[in-house]
């Protein structure tokens, strides 16, 4: 069975993206996995250049096909920030309670309307012949004004879902996979893939 290289070692994430593509004729694989180890520095200026660095050079490590994402989350009052520093906002190990708390108290007088933010995320598939496979998605929300939710990680506490009435870390996984920005990518991913290989 071909093999499919995904760049990441989060075991969540592996777990979400083998169920959307699972129906594939390859095999998943974490980096991990494949036994890759390659440090990747993310210095590109969108989230489409990050994942596009990532796919490419875990592709020419493994000779494998590769799949990276990038994604996170763009606030519009704050000029789309944290934008591709989500990750690295405040610091790569401080904690999210903190990040988030960071960024309502940088929103605190900052009325619903003006609130507007989304999740990003660019996903790119490099394969050995030099093809290069590409896909986005979005999910719109607003900044809510507390961290609430049990579910979820990252930034969801504080994403205001307006369509579902909640937060996004109130949603279950199943109910985040169908609308969210990765769910999107990736579902459109699974399309693309389906169509050349």
């Amino acid at each position: 069975m071909k093999q499919i290289i995904f760049a990441t070692g989060n075991a969540g994430k592996m777990k979400e993206i083998r169920e959307i593509l699972g129906d594939l004729d390859y095999e998943i694989l974490s980096m991990k996995e494949a036994g890759v180890d390659v440090d990747i520095v993310e210095d590109g200026t969108t989230f489409e250049e990050n994942a596009e660095k990532k796919a490419v050079e875990i592709m020419k490590a493994s000779g494998e096909a590769a799949i990276a994402d990038d994604s996170g989350l763009e606030i519009d009052f704050l000029d789309k920030q944290p934008g591709i520093h989500s990750a690295r906002f405040l610091g790569h190990d401080t904690p999210y309670s903190i990040k988030n708390a960071k960024i309502l108290d940088m929103l605190k007088d900052v009325p619903e309307e003006k609130r507007t933010a989304r999740f990003v995320c660019a996903v790119c598939l490099a394969l050995p012949d030099g093809r290069i496979i590409r896909s986005k998605g979005t999910l719109e929300g607003r900044i809510g004004n507390k961290i609430t939710g049990e579910n979820g990680f990252g930034y969801d506490p504080i994403f205001f879902i307006p369509e579902k009435n909640c937060y996004s870390a109130e949603l279950s996984t199943e109910e985040k996979n169908k609308i969210s920005h990765r769910g999107k990518a990736m579902a459109e991913m699974r399309e693309k893939i389906l169509e050349i290989l």
